[in-house]
């Protein structure tokens, strides 16, 4: 019973913290593991919960109309079949090095995510996209879908970055966009983890309901109280989340 209140309290608090920036399973990886699953199996179950949350917040920012499903598909498909090749290498490789590497990567990112940038609209951007931008895009979410599929954490920092750095476009529009890749990623490398066998189903669905509360709850704020808000979350999760992995407390 309290391994169950504890997953569906962190579920929502990570679910809320994915939608709106990133990092939330730099807080749901560390539970599973404390709660007795070993690296490998809390890495894949925890993807079910995150095909739950980010299928969540695809619905909820497409009833509000933030949501272009061209330019998520242009770019999702790649990422979504590189995210296979990365979840066979997360089985075998270590983390511990590159975990204060993705430190430093999260720091870099942030700044290329909030930095003054001019924003266009997601669908015009769709519409006019340059074959350079496309050809970077593609190659950029091959990259992406790779680290998705094998750590996956702080991965919605790296989107956000990458898309309003290509794009242009408003957070809360890089929010709607992120979580359909994201989505699409965690379906591909949960399949190879279910296949693998490592998934434990009963914490996963667990963590599932607390995460798609919270990215109700996140995408609904996410539209409510706009970018400014949105920042200044962003960049304390980006730190705090950065410190914790370089320094391991």
């Amino acid at each position: 019973m309290e391994a169950i209140i504890i997953l569906l309290l962190v579920g929502v608090f990570a679910g809320f913290l994915n939608t709106i920036a990133g990092g939330g399973s730099l807080l749901t990886l560390p539970i599973l593991i404390f709660l007795g699953l070993p690296t490998a199996v809390a890495n894949g179950t925890n993807r079910v919960a995150l095909v739950a949350q980010n299928g969540v917040a695809v619905w909820n920012f497409r009833r509000k109309g933030f949501f272009n499903w061209r330019l998520g598909l242009l770019f999702g498909i790649p990422a979504m079949i590189s995210s296979v090749i990365g979840a066979r290498l997360a089985i075998f490789t270590p983390d511990t090095v590159f975990n204060k590497i993705l430190s430093i990567i999260m720091l870099v990112v942030l700044w290329l995510t909030i930095k003054p940038k001019k924003k266009k609209d997601a669908s015009e951007v769709n519409e006019h996209l340059k074959r350079k931008q496309k050809i970077i895009g593609v190659l950029g979410f091959i990259l992406i879908g790779l680290y998705s599929g094998f750590i996956q954490a702080g991965v919605g920092f790296i989107i956000m970055a990458f898309t309003s750095t290509l794009f242009g476009i408003s957070l809360i529009k890089v929010n709607s966009f992120k979580v359909l890749i994201v989505g699409l990623c965690m379906v591909t490398s949960l399949t190879t983890y279910v296949l693998l066998g490592d998934v434990y189903w009963t914490y996963g669905l667990i963590l599932a309901s607390g995460q798609g509360v919270g990215a109700w709850l996140g995408s609904n704020f996410a539209v409510s109280k706009g970018e400014k808000w949105i920042q200044i979350i962003l960049v304390v999760t980006v730190v705090a989340m950065s410190a914790k992995l370089f320094f391991n407390f």
